[in-house]
């Protein structure tokens, strides 16, 4: 234990937030009055990869959709392992959340009569996605949430401050967290709320569409502390990530696919007879495609056309700084890491199996995604499991501060091994997997790991690799090319830290309250 780090304690009743994405925001925006304090390495929107969202939010908003409908869906795209309470409180609890964004500012497109104009993207049976600028939903939604939460009295930040470990108390209760600035100075916070918004893992692999900051941080930070982590070899590949040679990868959204633009080889031959099927399928098809001679291109020359810079206007503007017209010639496309469906498993208000920890957004599995995320489900998530939680937490009273340590910090990553990692995790984990591939992978991390010490990154790409090894099947994301079926009965995977650092099978997570008795709201 390190005794000579600063320590600062937390008023009893604030709920302490790790990360400024989405998720971090909108819950200190639902606690209020309740107080928090929202810690970051970066403000809202500088490198989270909600504000990077093109193609939008997921919700029954139109009178011939209904939550049922938007249900189904999303249990059809999770290929079997799909919480369905998980996905129906998501479904559910959508519209009026995506109507109260709409309230705070949110600019989402409107027709004539003000009703959401809504996207068809992949897998969806109808239009249900509604967009902001064509393509800038997220940057709008981190915009709008961002303004609203900086004028709430209870809602203080720290932005400069990377989370590094998560403190313990003696009682096994989580107990805040060790965080340090650019300078390398190290501070223990210490809260009796710890909530963990820190995105996902697209960082972890050579080619991502994701911030590369967001490298798995919450996983490893919550293993290490004893939580439970569900389905980790679930990573989606977005099938048209834009093959420029740009790290990170910039996107070409779904919905241009959703208003007609096709897949195509160099040939102009179609790569699908249906180019909105779930991402699993496509991203495959144009990995299988962009690894030979044909090439993978999105077509969108003649769904959009002349109308690009206007309707498209993200999307345009990259191409053009790459060189290419996407008016008048296909888009170069490739498979690339884009959002983890694992994460430290939470139920669905955001409950990790330590007490008074919780986790929210990509970095959490609540088991509503299952084996395969339906597209713009995600932003959704961001605003329903917060929200709930924040309903939980107004109604608990805090408990009485249990001491603690000070965890010795894990090492922070050498650029060199994070250029290794990322590349091993590209080669072997990535669209198509085998056991050979995946053994030499753990192999290569337990490496990393002993050659620049536990850094976080390492031990979260060591559960995605396990966890892939031991999923002796394909199934939504995970392709294993030496177990092409299907195993039945769907199972989740759960799997923990045991005392020697080596990765375990675990039984499903019990989730207890997450303080003392809900008695009344703060």
């Amino acid at each position: 234990m390190n005794a000579d780090i600063d320590r600062l304690k937390l008023p009893a009743e604030t709920v302490l937030i790790l990360g400024a994405g989405l998720a971090g925001l909108f819950l200190a925006l639902r606690l209020a009055p309740r107080p928090s304090l929202v810690l970051a390495s970066s403000p809202p929107g500088e490198a989270a990869s909600s504000a990077w969202a093109q193609g939008g939010v997921a919700a029954a908003l139109s009178k011939d959709d209904t939550p049922d409908e938007h249900l189904a869906d999303t249990i059809a795209a999770g290929d079997g392992l799909v919480d369905a309470a998980a996905a129906r409180a998501l479904c559910e609890d959508g519209p009026a959340l995506v109507r109260y964004l709409a309230e705070l500012g949110a600019p989402f497109d409107r027709d004539a009569e003000g009703e959401f104009i809504l996207n068809l993207e992949a897998a969806h049976s109808r239009a249900r996605v509604a967009r902001v600028g064509g393509d800038q939903a997220g940057a709008a939604i981190i915009a709008t949430v961002s303004e609203a939460a900086r004028a709430q009295g209870s809602i203080e930040f720290m932005f400069g401050w990377r989370a590094v470990s998560l403190i313990q108390r003696e009682d096994g209760r989580a107990g805040g967290v060790l965080c340090a600035d650019r300078s390398g100075r190290a501070l223990a916070l210490e809260a009796n709320e710890t909530a963990m918004a820190l995105g996902g893992v697209g960082g972890l692999f050579a080619v991502t569409t994701n911030p590369t900051g967001a490298r798995g941080d919450a996983v490893a930070m919550g293993a290490r502390i004893g939580a439970t982590v569900a389905d980790p070899e679930f990573v989606q590949f977005h099938p048209t990530a834009i093959d420029v040679g740009v790290d990170p990868a910039p996107l070409a959204t779904e919905a241009l696919r959703g208003a007609g633009a096709v897949l195509i080889d160099r040939h102009g031959e179609r790569l699908l007879p249906d180019d909105l099927a779930p991402r699993d399928l496509v991203a495959r098809a144009v990995h299988v495609a962009s690894q030979s001679e044909r090439g993978a291109f999105l077509d969108a020359r003649a769904a959009v056309g002349d109308a690009f810079p206007q309707a498209f206007p993200t999307v345009y503007a990259t191409c053009v700084k790459a060189g290419l017209d996407p008016r008048s010639a296909p888009i170069p496309v490739a498979p690339a890491a884009h959002y983890h469906m694992g994460g430290v498993a939470t139920d669905k208000d955001g409950r990790t199996s330590v007490p008074g920890l919780w986790a929210f957004g990509e970095c959490a599995s609540t088991g509503a995604h299952g084996a395969n995320r339906l597209a713009s489900n995600s932003l959704l998530e961001a605003l329903v499991t917060p929200a709930r939680a924040a309903e939980r937490l107004r109604e608990l009273d805090p408990p009485a501060y249990a001491p603690a340590g000070v965890p010795e910090a894990p090492q922070r990553p050498q650029a060199e091994a994070l250029v290794s990692l990322r590349a091993a995790m590209a080669r072997h984990a990535g669209v198509a997997r085998d056991a050979a591939g995946l053994t030499t992978l753990i192999e290569e991390l337990e490496r990393l790991a002993k050659a620049y010490g536990p850094f976080n990154a390492a031990l979260s790409a060591r559960f995605i690799a396990t966890g892939a090894l031991l999923r002796e099947e394909s199934r939504g994301a995970h392709a294993r090319s030496d177990f092409p079926a299907k195993s039945e009965p769907a199972q989740h995977s759960f799997l923990r830290l045991d005392r020697d650092g080596d990765i375990v099978a675990a039984p499903a997570p019990h989730f207890p309250p997450s303080a003392v008795t809900p008695t009344r709201a703060i």
